[in-house]
This record gives C-alpha cells, structure tokens and sequence, in this order.
C-alpha cells in the first residue's frame, strides 16, 4: 500500500513550523527583505525549535529526526519566504551534513554541538568564478601540505551563509594533487582568508552570500574531512541530498504562491465581482495547485529512496527539475493574478517572482538535472 500521509509526529512538526512562519517570519521579513539583512533573530528561533539538528541524531545533539524531517519544515518556512528557507537548507544540508557523513569522531564532537543547535553556521565553498557547474575541470583553489598545515590559495562565489555574525567555518573543495579534490575545513577568521563583499542579489536578499578568497591561508592537516581525495565523491553524495531539500523548498514557495492567490481573488474585485469568481482566475490556480501537488509527491519519493537507503540520484534530480519549474511557473501566474500589485514589493508575492529564478539554477540547474535524469536512463554522455 503507498500512504502519503503524515503521521501524527511529521504533522506536528509541519504545524509548527507552518505557525511559526506565520506568526514570526511573516510580519517582519519583508523590511529584512528589504535592507538586505540577514534574520539574526528568526535563526536564533529556528534554532530554539531545534530545526538545525531535525536530521541528526541525539547523540550528536541533533532532534533524531530525519532528511524528510527537514524537508517539511523547508516546505512550511518557504511557503512564507525563501530567504529564511534557504538560510535553513544550507546551514543543516551544505554546512553540518558534511561533518556528520564524513568528520572523524573528533571532528563531529567539536563542531556539530553548536551547529545543531543553530548557535553556529557553516558553509559549503564548492562554487568558484570560473567554474560553475564544471567540478572537477573548472576548479582552480589549491591546498597543498606545507609540515602539519594544508595552505590553501584560490576563491569561491556564491557561497550561502559565510559572512554573518555566528558563521563558524566553510568547507573548501580544492585540488590536493593531480586530479584529486579533498575536502577542508577554513574557520571564519583565519589569518588569509577573506570574506568579499555581500552580493546585490535579484532575490533571497534576506539570506547570506558573498565571495570567498584564500590567500596562503594555513589549517592544520587534521582540518582535512573526510579520505584525502574523496571530496569529489563526497560533494555529489551531499548535492544529491541537498537538491531534495530544495525541491521541498521550491514546493513551499509554489504553494505559497496558490495561498497569496486564494486571500487575494476573494478581495479583490472586478467588473463589479470578486475575481474569484472568474473561470479564467479559477484556472490558473488550479492549475497552481496542480504543480504544488505534482511536485510534492515527486519530493516525498525522492525522500522515501534516501531514508530506504536505497539509490535515490534520479529522483532527486527529478524531484528538483519539477518543482524549480513549479516555482517559477506559479510566481508567474501569481504576479499575472495580482496584475499590478503583484510587481509591488509590498505584497509577498512580489518576493516569490524574484525568489523562483535561482531555484532553477542553485544546487544544479534545470540542465544538469536533465542531463543526470537522461544518464540514468542508459542514455550516452554527449
């Protein structure tokens, strides 16, 4: 028998989260939204809710929870905003799952705690400028052993979560030899590394992203996570996890979208009635509902492969392709609905339009998705 349904515990949670993004995130992540800032206060909540540590076990100080877990509340939170979703997303799937899959019991003992716990973040550096999505051909940051100390040279972009107050560390994927990439672990604050500007983004504005650059910057060897030359590997593992969390995420804001549309058209009148009752309305948001669905369910067995431990790479890549679309296509058809309104920030769904693109493009693009979709069909490689 398939049961999509929540159990008891998985619906508390999910309401939880969904009235803690209502009644804390909603009334004040706008202004956030707007200067730019990043939601100190809502982390320090989230944290008290134990959110960062939903899929970790106890005895490392997380909630005993699991990967779906966190789905649901990515779901909830982004449903109100993608900013504070996502700062979530990276913090638990980029900044502390690569420590808990892969870190030594040292390792994990001293830095999970406060990670789990949301008194810390950390980040993930993968991207670089000249890269992209091409790893390992693109990338050019170096780490060689000088004695007891990886040096490390080169830069990262786009990296969430790696310039505010209660950032801990970034993992560093750089080139330790001749096509071997490992994994390092670069605290905030060693002496070389240096945190860029934040960037003016078209969206997430309340989340956290800068440049990174490393000039001769010195850790210990035991900084090293993970085998030496694993980090390609490892990255994928956690990639593939984390594109299932951002098809959650881009399933909260699809939704989030259908429930801007519902308060609005039963507001909103035209011609002397309620655009509500309109055949034209009604349709695109059935249509909307649609999307949310389709994409939820796509998610949910995505999620169902990786807690099975059984091979899960193809659905989550379809799970992020369907829902990244489902997202875009509703902030759209909502901005359509609200007509000029919709293009005011003012009203959340002005937030949903220039939040949808990056879904499409962060952690994987469409492109790649299709590209891992069409390789585990048995199709070549162009």
């Amino acid at each position: 028998m398939i049961d999509f349904t929540l159990t008891d515990e998985q619906e508390e949670l999910r309401r939880t989260v969904e009235r803690f993004a209502r009644e804390t995130v909603a009334p004040v992540i706008g202004d956030l939204y707007e200067r730019g800032e990043f939601p100190y206060e809502i982390v320090k909540g989230m944290g008290a809710m134990g959110l960062f540590g939903l899929p970790f076990p106890e005895r490392d100080g997380g909630m005993g929870g699991d990967y779906f877990a966190l789905c649901l509340a990515l779901e909830e939170l982004a449903r109100v905003d993608s900013s504070v979703a996502v700062t979530l997303e990276a913090a638990v799937s980029l900044g502390s799952m690569p420590v808990h899959r892969f870190g030594t019991d040292e390792q994990r003992a001293e830095l999970l705690p406060s990670l789990l716990s949301g008194e810390r973040i950390a980040a993930f550096g993968l991207t670089e400028p000249g890269g992209g999505t091409d790893v390992p051909g693109g990338m050019r940051t170096t780490a060689r052993l000088d004695g007891d100390a990886w040096v490390i040279d080169g830069s990262k972009c786009f990296i969430t979560n790696s310039g505010t107050d209660v950032t801990a560390f970034v993992t560093v994927t750089a080139l330790t030899g001749d096509d071997e990439i490992s994994t390092i672990i670069v605290p905030n604050g060693t002496p070389g590394f240096t945190v860029g500007r934040k960037y003016s983004k078209v969206g997430w504005s309340a989340s956290d992203t800068h440049e990174l650059a490393f000039d001769g910057v010195r850790v210990p060897a035991a900084n090293l996570l993970g085998e030496r030359g694993r980090g390609y590997a490892q990255f994928l593992r956690i990639l593939d996890e984390g594109r299932i969390a951002i098809a959650a995420l881009s399933v909260g804001l699809a939704q989030g979208c259908v429930d801007e549309c519902l308060r609005y058209v039963r507001e909103r009148s035209a011609f002397g009635r309620e655009i509500g009752r309109y055949q034209a309305i009604q349709f695109k948001i059935a249509d909307m509902e649609a999307r949310a669905h389709t994409a939820r369910l796509a998610y949910y067995a995505a999620a169902a492969l990786l807690l099975a431990g059984k091979p899960f790479k193809k659905e989550a890549a379809i799970a992020k392709l369907v829902a990244s679309n489902a997202a875009m296509d509703n902030a759209r058809e909502a901005t359509q609905i609200f007509g000029g309104y919709g293009f005011m920030n003012e009203y959340p769904v002005g937030r949903f339009y220039r939040d949808a693109k990056i879904l499409e493009v962060g952690e994987g693009t469409s492109e790649v998705q299709r590209m891992l979709i069409a390789r585990a069909l048995g199709l070549p490689a162009s």
